[in-house]
């Protein structure tokens, strides 16, 4: 639909060590030796030093999300040949 543009501002992925045979900061370090700039999601409001003290409401889904999450390059200047490169660096980085 040409009507709508997406901005493609936060593309993340889920780095299940169980099933890939790694874990997010591994990937993220592999990317980066490849020219891929990555970072680990962000973290839980509560786990920051600033709200140590503050009342908190969780289940642990922010934290397991937190340590396995990744953010991937993004956005409209990412073109289909940087998209194709980013996976099968990614698809490299699994050991299972």
């Amino acid at each position: 639909d040409d009507r709508f543009n997406a901005n493609y501002w936060l593309s993340t992925i889920l780095i299940d060590p169980e099933k890939t045979g790694t874990n997010y900061d591994e990937v993220r370090v592999q990317l980066d030796a490849k020219g891929i700039e990555t970072r680990p999601l962000w973290k839980p409001m509560h786990l920051q030093p600033v709200y140590t003290h503050n009342p908190r409401y969780v289940n642990g889904v922010s934290e397991r999300l937190f340590n396995m999450g990744l953010c991937i390059p993004a956005g409209p200047w990412v073109t289909d040949e940087n998209v194709a490169y980013i996976v099968e660096q990614i698809k490299g980085c699994c050991k299972k």
